[in-house]
């Protein structure tokens, strides 16, 4: 291991040891956003101190093997040490390897929540349903994860589907995961109501954005807001379009409008609608900050921009092929019923591999 690599492991275990300390300090659960900030990062560094004690212990089996092989007379003594030594030198090379991508630099978004929208595109009917597939899938996907699913927002298609759905996806890492799968998905397969078997091909615009808390620096001006309220359209019922609680609320400096007409409730109904614009706000500070630092730092895998298709899903031939990084899975069904790993887990591969690249060049 080069002197800098090791140096750096050691401030980051001098660093982990001081926010341990600090995290035992009663008065810091006083302070609630530093208290967050400094679990998160207690958390990140957990990972790599653990690996790298890993990393010093097998370090120092090597050594002591090598060094029986040099001075040992005993021939069954240095026969065990030739024969542990490879699987050693093994472990060792592998936890370096580990040490090396836990050091790329950690984006904090990774660890929050995340705002899902998918919107039916091109496509009709068959378009919303596979809207609704796509969130079924994310839905089972975050079941397996253990994360939580809210439906802020959903509007229904008469043919079944949705024509756009807005949910937050709450749990340890959500967005890290589930920020690679903005943009579009394409799929190609028979319509139930197409009688001669012809393939059709729809879409769907997937946007994923970190959600927003309490301790995030995204303060809204009341002045700012355009607030108007409206009757709620639904399938009918006696609460439907006999009250104004419907929401819809413009931001005025940035021109970001969102509406919510779930709750029965007005006020509910403007809680969850600045939830929303929180996100997206939280977003376009996100995307400014990227375009001002540089555009080669943009993520390799694609930029989430909801023009750019990622993926294609043939069910004829139950083939998955992610565009960005050329990886074509004939395990559609498995991954329709949210085994999403699969495709996320390369995708993050690659993300790594290119920032590796980067900062070793």
């Amino acid at each position: 291991m080069l002197a800098d690599v090791r140096s750096k492991l050691e401030e980051i275990c001098e660093r982990h040891r001081a926010i341990e300390h600090e995290l035992s300090d009663p008065t810091i659960t006083a302070d609630l956003k530093r208290f967050k900030k400094l679990s998160q990062e207690y958390a990140h560094l957990k990972d790599i101190v653990t690996a790298y004690d890993e990393w010093k212990k097998i370090d120092e089996e090597i050594r002591g093997h090598r060094e029986i092989l040099r001075q040992e007379k005993d021939p069954e003594i240095t026969a065990l040490a030739e024969e542990e030594l490879p699987e050693l030198e093994r472990e060792h090379a592998a936890l370096e390897e580990k040490l090396r991508m836990l050091l790329l630099p950690h984006d904090p978004l990774d660890d929050k929540n995340a705002i899902l929208e998918i919107r039916a595109g091109t496509g009709g009917d068959e378009a919303a349903l596979f809207a609704s597939d796509l969130f079924r899938m994310y839905s089972r996907y975050a079941e397996e994860k253990g994360w939580k699913v809210e439906v802020l927002s959903a509007s229904g298609q008469e043919g079944g589907g949705y024509k756009e759905i807005v949910a937050a996806v709450r749990g340890a890492g959500a967005y890290g995961r589930l920020r690679y799968e903005g943009g579009v998905h394409r799929v190609q397969r028979v319509p139930v109501t197409e009688a001669q078997g012809r393939i059709h091909t729809s879409a769907a615009t997937v946007a994923v954005l970190p959600e927003a808390d309490e301790i995030d620096d995204i303060v809204i001006d009341e002045k700012d807001l355009k607030i108007d309220t409206y009757r709620s359209g639904g399938a009918g019922g006696q609460h439907v379009n006999k009250t104004d609680s419907a929401v819809r609320i413009t931001h005025i400096p940035t021109g970001i409008t969102v509406a919510m007409q779930e709750e029965r409730s007005q006020i509910q109904n403007r809680a969850r609608a600045l939830e929303l614009l929180k996100a997206k706000l939280l977003q376009a500070e996100i995307e400014k900050r990227e375009r001002e630092i540089s555009s080669q730092r943009r993520s390799l895998v694609g930029s989430g921009d909801r023009s750019e298709k990622i993926r294609t899903y043939n069910f004829p031939q139950n083939r998955c092929t992610d565009h960005r990084i050329g990886l074509t899975l004939y395990r559609l069904g498995e991954i329709m019923d949210g085994d999403l790993d699969m495709i996320i887990e390369p995708l993050i591969n690659w993300q790594n591999a290119e920032l590796l690249k980067n900062s070793l060049g």
